[in-house]
């Protein structure tokens, strides 16, 4: 799965980006051309979707049943939400939030999204400490121009995001897609933490800390994009809320 994302819709910590991006030998792909050989992967079966030159999802079905982990797509009223890997509990989070129990992680994910972002009252991060398994999803809200992403704690399954020449934010589960447009300005979503377009980058396992950047060097001695981890002794002030004042969920 590959999430491309356009003009400031999503605004990663500027450790991210490395100085030795513009300094490495030949020519990166456009976000542009690097969707074109995600596309061609499976060009039978995959497919992107794009909205308003902002924001583009690329969604390539497993190309193996015996991959470990499932990939799954869905959309509903405007959410869109890619899903890579498997939650033990989904049955019991399916019941608890009132849905079908033949719907699918994708689904879950987006209904419980929807829940956090009009009316519940529990914070974003008690939410995903409820998943039981290994996952990560990238959220585009298209209504509210908001992104919601998550990685489950276990590193079970993998995540990359990383910054193109042209300041696209790119996020997918396959390294070698970051590199091509990213070059050295890209690094592992770090596990166990969540993005949100009004929060950015926080720990849902330690939310009341605050996260630092951590310096990251390849075999070629080159600085890349920062890592990033739980600050253990520095701690966040407050927990801001999003929305109307009615609505008392927090992202974090």
């Amino acid at each position: 799965m590959l999430a491309v994302f356009k003009n400031g819709v999503v605004e990663p910590p500027k450790e991210l980006r490395s100085p030795a991006s513009s300094q490495a030998v030949g020519k990166d792909k456009t976000p542009e051309q690097t969707l074109k050989d995600c596309l061609s992967l499976d060009p039978n079966n995959a497919f992107s979707l794009e909205f308003v030159n902002k924001v583009v999802m690329a969604y390539v079905p497993p190309r193996s049943s015996a991959m470990p982990h499932q990939r799954l797509f869905c959309s509903v009223d405007d959410m869109h939400c890619m899903f890579l890997g498997n939650l033990h509990n989904l049955c019991n989070l399916n019941r608890q939030y009132g849905l079908s129990k033949g719907g699918n992680e994708a689904m879950f994910v987006i209904e419980a999204y929807r829940t956090l972002r009009d009316r519940s009252p529990i914070p974003a991060h008690q939410v995903l400490k409820e998943l039981d398994g290994s996952f990560a999803f990238v959220i585009y809200d298209h209504r509210s121009d908001t992104v919601f992403v998550a990685l489950g704690a276990d590193k079970g399954v993998n995540l990359f995001w990383g910054v193109a020449a042209d300041d696209s934010v790119m996020i997918s589960d396959d390294v070698s897609l970051i590199k091509a447009s990213c070059r050295k300005s890209f690094a592992p979503f770090p596990a166990g933490c969540m993005y949100h377009s009004d929060r950015g980058l926080i720990s849902f396992e330690h939310p009341m800390h605050k996260m630092k950047a951590m310096p990251r060097v390849d075999s070629e001695g080159a600085m890349c994009g920062a890592c990033f981890t739980v600050d253990a002794y520095s701690k966040v002030n407050s927990m801001p809320r999003v929305g109307s004042e009615a609505n008392c969920a927090t992202w974090g």
